[in-house]
C-alpha cells in the first residue's frame, strides 16, 4: 500500500470542517476535501479516486459524511467515484489540483477563456464569483462575455439603472480578470418600421448612442468590445458584409465618444474567415474603426495558419484576437450530464495546447477557448465545457491551466520544422512560466484527422545538440522525467529552457500584416435595398449573405447618410466605383447633416445581363467632407445566373462548432 494511499485512510472522511472549494479546483498542498454528491448520498459506503489513467490513488470509507478527505494528491485531475456495499459506482464527481505558482501573467498575457459569466449563469448568482475564480486560476487574464441590448435600455430614453450583467462585470473585474464584452441582437424599437414582407433595417443612431453608453457606464469594468458577434450568420442577423462594415462604424463612434482609450475590436464572423470577407472589409475602409481584429476559428490547429490567411490581410497590422475556438466534439450519448466518454475527454485535454500554440503561430496575440462552463449545441449532442454541468473539472479544465501557467506572457518565437514530417509540431515561446522569464517548447505530433483516429502518435524526441533543458511538463502541467523527454506523442509537452536558448535556432515566423493608416470619419454610409434582403450562399460551412438581384431589372434603394460629429457637416456622396452596364441615378448627393442626424437618399439601379461575379461587379460610394472625413461604403451586385445556388437568408447558421 502506497504512503499516499495510507495518508488518505487516515484521512478519512469528515462531516464538520469547511467546505469544499467552489467546483472542487484545489491548489498543490490543499487537503483534497469533495463533497459527497447528493444521488450517492444514501447508498455510498467507500470512495475512491482515480486519476487519469483510472488508476486507483487514495480510497476511504464515508461512514454517512457528507465531505470525504482524500488527503495531498500531487497536481492534476481526478475522477472521485463513490461506491455501494456491493462495489457499485452510485454516483462520482471530479476534482483537480493545480499548481499553486504566482500569478504572474499581465493583461498582455495570450491565454484567455470565454466564460459567458451573464449568459450561462445568469440566474445562479451564488456561482459567479466561484466560476471567476476557475478562470484566474487558469491562468486566464481576460475573459470574454455576453450581454443584450434591450435587457439594458427599454426605449430610446434612459437606461435600466440596475442589470445582472453590471453585478457580473463587477465580479469579474473585482477577481483581477479584464472584461471582453459582446452583443448580437436589435432591441425591435431600435429598428425602422416596415411594410409587409419587407427587412427591418437598423437605425444606427440608436446603435451609436447605446455603445457610448456602455463605454461610459462600463469605464474601469469593461476593458474591450466586440460589436457583434458573427453577424453573417442567420441566427445572428443574416448580414451583408456591407452592412457589418456599416454597423462597425457607427458602434466604433459611439464606443469613442464615451470613453476614447476603451478598445474596440472587430465583429467577428462565424465560420472561417474567407478571401470574399476580408475583400469586404478593406473596400469599405474599415481598418481605422477597429483597435483589434477578431475572429472566430472551430477548425483543427494544424490549419491556423493556411486558414487565417484572409483575417491576417483584413486586420491591417492591427493586433488579432482569436475570441472564439474550440473544435466540436460528441458527448456520450449514454452520459445523462452530456460528459464524454474518458478517451474522448483526455484527446479533448490534449488538444488545448495544440490550439493555443498553433493559434499564436497563426498571427493571435489573444486567444479565447470556447468555453469554460457546460455547454451544448446540436441538440446536446456536442459539448463544448471546460467544466461539466456541476462546474467541477474536465480534464481539458486542467489542461487550459497548464497552457496558462507555460505560456504566460507568452510570445510566439516561430515553428521549429526539424523535420519534413508535417506531423511534428514544435514551437518556440518567450513567456514567464511559473514567473520566471523563460523560453518555452511546446511538441507533439499529431495527423491531420478527426478525432476518433487521433492520440496514437509517436516519435522518438525530434531535438538533438546543446539546448539546455531545465524541465518538462506533461499536458496537464505535469513534471515527466527524463529531461528533455525520451520521446513526443498526440499529447503536447511543454518543454522549460533558459531565456534566450532558442534563439539561434532556425524558426519559422508567419509574416506580419501589412499596416494601414488612416483615420475613421465620422460620417458614416449605410445601404438599404427595401423589401430586398441579402441572400445566404453557403462555402463549406461559411455563411456568406450576398445582394443578389434578377437581371435586366431596375431597383429602388437608398443611401443612409449618418454624422456622428457633435458638429454640422457639409459635403458631397458620389458613386466612385459602378459596374460595367449597370446605371444608377442619381450619382451624386450634395448633402448637409446635423450633428447626431442622418439623411435618406433614394436612388435605382439598373441590374445588368448575367454574369459570373468578379471585381467589376463592386458597387463603391465615397463622401468628400473635408475635416470630416472620406467616408466610403462598398457593396457587391450579384446577378442571378444558373448554377448558383443559394439558401434562404436566416436558415444558414454557423455549423464550424460541430464535429463532422
Amino acid at each position: 500500500m502506497t504512503a499516499l494511499v495510507c495518508a488518505a485512510l487516515l484521512a478519512g472522511v469528515s462531516a464538520q470542517s469547511a467546505a469544499p472549494p467552489f467546483g472542487n479546483v484545489f491548489l498543490l498542498g490543499d487537503a483534497v476535501r469533495i463533497e459527497v454528491p447528493r444521488e450517492a448520498a444514501d447508498l455510498a459506503q467507500t470512495w475512491r479516486v482515480l486519476d487519469d489513467a483510472l488508476t486507483a490513488v487514495a480510497f476511504g470509507e464515508i461512514r454517512h459524511a457528507a465531505v470525504i478527505d482524500g488527503g495531498h494528491l500531487p497536481a492534476g485531475w481526478y475522477r472521485v467515484e463513490f461506491l455501494d456495499t456491493q462495489n457499485r459506482r452510485v454516483g462520482f464527481t471530479t476534482a483537480a489540483v493545480l499548481h499553486n505558482a504566482p500569478q504572474t501573467a499581465s493583461g498582455a498575457s495570450p491565454v484567455a477563456v470565454d466564460i459567458a459569466l451573464s449568459w450561462l449563469a445568469r440566474d445562479e448568482p451564488a456561482t459567479w464569483p466561484g466560476l471567476a475564480r476557475l478562470a484566474a486560476l487558469a491562468g486566464a487574464r481576460w475573459v470574454r462575455d455576453r450581454i443584450h441590448w434591450r435587457e439594458m435600455q427599454a426605449g430610446t430614453g434612459e437606461f435600466f439603472e440596475q442589470t445582472h450583467y453590471d453585478a457580473t462585470a463587477s465580479v469579474q473585474s473585482g477577481a483581477g480578470l479584464e472584461i471582453l464584452q459582446v452583443f448580437h441582437a436589435v432591441p425591435s424599437w431600435a429598428r425602422e418600421p416596415v411594410a409587409d414582407n419587407q427587412r427591418p433595417r437598423t437605425d444606427l443612431r440608436h446603435l451609436h448612442r447605446f455603445c457610448e453608453g456602455m463605454a461610459r457606464r462600463f469605464e474601469g469594468r469593461v476593458d474591450a468590445w466586440e460589436p457583434w458577434n458573427e453577424g453573417n450568420a442567420g441566427n445572428f442577423g443574416g448580414l451583408a458584409m456591407d452592412e457589418l462594415c456599416s454597423l462597425q462604424k457607427a458602434a466604433y463612434c459611439g464606443f469613442k465618444r464615451g470613453d476614447p482609450d476603451l478598445p474596440v475590436c472587430w465583429a467577428p464572423l462565424g465560420g472561417a474567415n474567407t478571401p470574399a470577407q476580408a475583400e469586404a472589409v478593406l473596400r469599405n475602409e474599415t481598418w481605422p474603426y477597429y483597435d483589434v481584429y477578431s475572429i472566430h476559428s472551430y477548425d483543427w490547429p494544424h490549419a491556423y495558419a493556411q486558414l487565417w490567411e484572409p483575417a491576417r490581410r483584413a486586420a491591417c497590422g492591427r493586433p488579432v484576437w482569436v475570441t472564439e475556438c474550440d473544435r466540436g466534439m460528441n458527448a456520450d450519448p449514454a452520459s445523462p450530464a452530456d460528459d464524454f466518454t474518458h478517451d474522448a475527454a483526455r484527446l479533448k485535454a490534449q488538444f488545448m495546447a495544440q490550439s493555443y500554440a498553433c493559434s499564436l503561430f497563426a498571427g493571435a496575440s489573444r486567444h479565447f477557448h470556447f468555453i469554460l462552463g457546460p455547454y451544448t449545441e446540436g441538440h446536446g449532442a456536442i459539448q463544448f465545457g471546460l467544466l461539466r454541468h456541476d462546474y467541477t473539472p474536465r480534464m481539458s479544465y486542467v489542461a487550459l491551466a497548464a497552457v496558462g501557467r507555460f505560456l504566460a506572457d507568452a510570445r510566439c518565437l516561430g515553428r521549429w520544422e526539424v523535420s519534413e514530417n508535417p506531423e511534428v509540431h514544435l514551437y518556440a515561446f518567450r513567456a514567464l512560466p511559473d514567473g520566471a522569464p523563460r523560453d518555452v517548447l511546446v511538441a507533439w505530433v499529431e495527423k491531420e484527422v478527426d478525432w476518433p483516429a487521433r492520440g496514437k502518435q509517436s516519435l522518438p524526441w525530434p531535438l538533438h545538440g546543446d539546448l539546455r533543458v531545465e524541465a518538462a511538463f506533461d499536458y496537464l502541467g505535469r513534471p515527466i522525467k527524463p529531461v528533455p523527454p525520451a520521446e513526443i506523442t498526440s499529447a503536447p509537452v511543454f518543454v522549460v529552457l533558459p531565456e534566450g536558448e532558442t534563439e539561434a535556432l532556425p524558426l519559422k515566423t508567419m509574416p506580419a500584416s501589412e499596416y494601414r493608416g488612416g483615420s475613421p470619419s465620422p460620417v458614416v454610409l449605410q445601404f438599404d435595398t427595401p423589401g430586398i434582403a441579402p441572400v445566404m450562399r453557403q462555402r463549406a460551412w461559411t455563411p456568406e449573405p450576398e445582394r443578389v438581384f434578377e437581371p435586366g431589372t431596375e431597383i429602388s434603394c437608398e443611401l443612409i447618410a449618418y454624422n456622428f460629429a457633435e458638429t454640422e457637416v457639409s459635403g458631397a456622396i458620389s458613386a466612385t466605383e459602378i459596374p460595367k452596364e449597370m446605371v444608377i441615378e442619381p450619382e451624386t448627393w450634395h448633402v448637409t447633416l446635423p450633428a447626431g442626424e442622418r439623411t435618406v437618399l433614394a436612388a435605382r439601379m439598373s441590374v445588368p445581363a448575367p454574369h459570373a461575379p468578379s471585381d467589376a461587379d463592386w458597387v463603391v460610394f465615397q463622401g468628400e467632407f473635408g475635416n470630416a472625413g472620406r467616408p466610403v461604403l462598398a457593396f457587391q451586385i450579384n446577378p442571378k445566373f444558373q448554377g448558383r445556388t443559394h439558401s434562404n437568408p436566416l436558415s444558414c447558421s454557423v455549423m464550424g462548432r460541430f464535429s463532422l
